[in-house]
């Protein structure tokens, strides 16, 4: 129903249930909560014009509004929702903890332990995001994108899959490895080419 919104930030507030920002489009302002880390990014009643990207929730009787500063974020929050037993409070817990990029890795390395340092994650939750998760977030069916620019190996392709699942284009997956493949200093390091495409992305 939503895929964002764009305006100036209102109001902010923390409170028992979580961090909430309010963004004011034309006049009316939308309520939403989010991680920890974009709500200590910006200040209230700054002019600059904000874009948040929402995730709306409908659960019986309460409609509930999240919002991320990048796409790459919600994208990755609302897969962790696909997970049985995985609420927008676990997953808003598991971003607050993790950026992206290293949720990402750990989840394919089969790394349960360290997704534990989420508040309320035990093991056997963290070993069924693993076992639930792993193979959306690689998938080995998807056509992987040649370019003569780019390095021909398994983490290229590794972070091209990814990216994919998080709903990135073909075109926008290729413009961003292209920009940053001469930074890379391992680009067999599928961890090191996930994280700065993605901040390429976003920028």
């Amino acid at each position: 129903m939503f895929d964002y919104v764009k305006g100036f930030l209102s109001d902010k507030r923390r409170t028992s249930k979580g961090d909430f920002l309010t963004i004011e489009v034309q006049g009316v302002g939308y309520l939403f909560e989010t991680t920890e880390r974009d709500f200590i990014l910006y200040e209230a009643n700054e002019k600059d014009i904000r874009k948040f990207y929402l995730s709306l929730i409908h659960r019986e009787d309460i409609m509930s509004l999240y919002g991320f500063s990048n796409k790459e974020t919600r994208d990755i929050f609302q897969i962790l929702l696909s997970v049985s037993g995985v609420g927008a409070k676990m997953g808003i817990a598991l971003l607050n903890e993790f950026d992206v990029c290293d949720l990402i890795s750990f989840v394919i390395d089969g790394n349960f332990k360290e997704l534990t340092r989420a508040k309320g994650v035990g093991p056997k939750l963290a070993q069924k995001i693993i076992l639930e998760l792993k193979d959306k977030l690689i998938k080995t069916d998807l056509p992987k994108i040649s370019s003569s620019t780019l390095p021909s190996n398994q983490a290229i392709s590794d972070a091209q899959s990814i990216m994919s699942s998080l709903g990135y284009e073909d075109k926008e997956i290729e413009s961003a490895l292209s920009k940053i493949v001469s930074t890379l200093e391992d680009d067999s390091n599928p961890e090191e080419i996930l994280r700065k495409a993605l901040t390429c992305l976003s920028m």
